[in-house]
């Protein structure tokens, strides 16, 4: 049984919406934030259209529609299992192996969990987003963001996941006003891989971050569509996400 220690400060939930298949998110304070997954996402964008060209488009829907089922599952089976709740219901058995790769890490070093799923947004960044989980990794308070994968990922391969880290530390921080200074990540693999665990300091990855969000926001001109996409959250519910 995890212990949840929770936190004091109340949380609201965000509107958000997707648009032109990036996610927006709209704050108490009116302001409309795009999400960290969507900025982040952008570094990749190049690379990731050029593996769909080489593996051809209707292979490459495949594999990632297949990639988002299993992640998502994944995913879902750790929440609810540090939610102290049944987590193997309706579950596919590569999905079910692939946690079961993990679930030792769960329960040797992560306890006193904050909050998970939370949404979380900057006016400092200026972005939002969904935190997976908040808690001690190892005795010391950390965003620990769970992942799936086919192969084993080199930790060069995968500053975007230390970038969103980190953005939800600062986020975290200046809603609660509690520092987080660790970032951890997990990935489960497929086929009975030995599962990763890359653990980093978030102060290495704010700068690139920063720099992310201001070339992205200057590329999209993010001033500009958010003020033609705020009518769209008029009858949103919160926590709710519009396609």
């Amino acid at each position: 049984m995890f212990k949840h220690v929770g936190l004091k400060t109340h949380m609201p939930n965000l509107k958000s919406i997707s648009h032109s298949r990036k996610r927006y998110y709209l704050s108490p304070e009116g302001t409309i934030f795009p999400s960290m997954t969507t900025v982040l996402g952008d570094l990749k964008k190049d690379v990731i259209m050029k593996w769909r060209q080489r593996v051809g488009e209707e292979e490459a829907n495949r594999i990632s529609t297949q990639a988002a089922r299993r992640g998502t599952s994944v995913h879902h089976m750790c929440e609810d299992y540090i939610n102290n709740l049944p987590y193997l219901n309706r579950r596919m058995p590569n999905e079910i192996e692939m946690f079961n790769s993990i679930k030792p890490i769960l329960d040797e070093r992560i306890d006193n969990i904050r909050c998970q799923e939370l949404a979380l947004w900057s006016e400092h960044l200026g972005v939002a987003g969904r935190v997976d989980c908040i808690a001690e990794f190892d005795g010391k308070l950390s965003i620990i963001d769970f992942k799936t994968s086919s192969k084993p990922k080199r930790e060069e391969w995968i500053d975007n996941y230390f970038m969103q880290m980190a953005g939800y530390a600062i986020m975290f921080e200046e809603r609660t006003g509690i520092p987080v200074s660790q970032v951890v990540n997990v990935i489960a693999l497929e086929n009975g891989g030995q599962p990763q665990v890359f653990v980093q300091k978030r102060d290495t990855w704010v700068k690139p971050l920063i720099e992310a969000i201001t070339s992205y926001k200057e590329k999209y001109n993010h001033d500009q569509i958010t003020e033609s996409i705020r009518h769209k959250f008029d009858d949103v519910v919160p926590g709710y996400i519009a396609v």
